[in-house]
């Protein structure tokens, strides 16, 4: 099967790849990444699942689309899917990608077999949240993308990784300088406009991943816990060595976590 593909939603080009055979997971990436963020587990999972990791419309090889709110792009996500399978099947999404995630469950709930939110939250922004995401949009019109981008990124990481694995700041810095900024500020304003799903959650009638890292500072592990009660099955892992970015930081447990989780999904 070839690796790398194009689709036309809404006549614009979405960038993704697939690999493997088996049931269909879609592994979506957070703001300011691309798909490469989950390079390794399509390599290792692609030997029991088809495993489908595309850019999001605005990022990295895929081009924005007209609707680029939360809902506009889980519908595309939707269509993407069913191309490849009708059956139902699993939606993991890191950060951003895991609000896509929540929205496409909330939208086509029977298509589903599975859903996991790494690093992600179904909670809505709150007050404090949102003026710091409309700050972020004042700066990046004034200083640019990659200034904002310098800024950001490292703090997504735990500590010990910005000493010891400078490089993989390095890496994801070098993918978000080039962004767009109305990309960026779409997404800003996607998530902000966001509703809570915390229902989604506890009307999804299998199991539900959630990835917490122990050094998040975006998304502290003690609330997202309080989010793992409201489901009828959770399955929750704690990543010891990593901030917002385990799939990084942490590649081989995370491909242990995705491999486990998807076995109780498929069975």
């Amino acid at each position: 099967m070839k690796l790398e593909h194009y689709f036309l939603y809404q006549e614009k080009r979405i960038y993704y790849r697939i690999k493997g055979k088996g049931p269909l997971v879609l592994l979506l990436h957070g703001f300011g990444e691309t798909g490469s963020v989950w390079d390794q587990a399509l390599q290792t999972l692609g030997t029991d699942y088809t495993i489908l990791v595309p850019d999001l419309p605005g990022s990295g090889a895929s081009e924005a689309i007209n609707d680029m709110s939360i809902e506009g792009i889980a519908d595309c996500m939707a269509l993407l899917s069913a191309q490849h399978s009708l059956a139902p099947h699993c939606l993991i999404g890191h950060s951003m990608g895991g609000y896509i995630t929540l929205a496409y469950a909330e939208r086509y709930p029977n298509r589903l077999k599975g859903l996991g939110l790494f690093h992600s939250t179904a909670q809505a922004d709150l007050p404090a949240k949102v003026e710091t995401r409309k700050k972020a949009i004042d700066f990046i019109r004034t200083h640019g993308v990659p200034a904002f981008m310098d800024l950001a990124i490292p703090g997504l990481f735990a500590p010990h990784t910005i000493q010891e694995h400078p490089r993989l700041i390095k890496k994801q810095l070098k993918e978000a300088h080039n962004f767009l900024a109305s990309s960026v500020v779409s997404y800003y304003n996607a998530m902000m406009n966001r509703p809570d799903r915390c229902k989604v959650l506890e009307k999804f009638d299998h199991p539900v991943l959630f990835v917490l890292g122990h050094f998040d500072t975006l998304l502290p592990k003690e609330d997202l816990l309080r989010q793992t009660t409201r489901t009828k099955k959770s399955y929750i892992y704690t990543m010891e060595r990593s901030g917002h970015m385990g799939m990084i930081e942490e590649p081989e447990k995370t491909n242990q976590i995705l491999a486990m989780y998807l076995t109780r999904v498929f069975g």
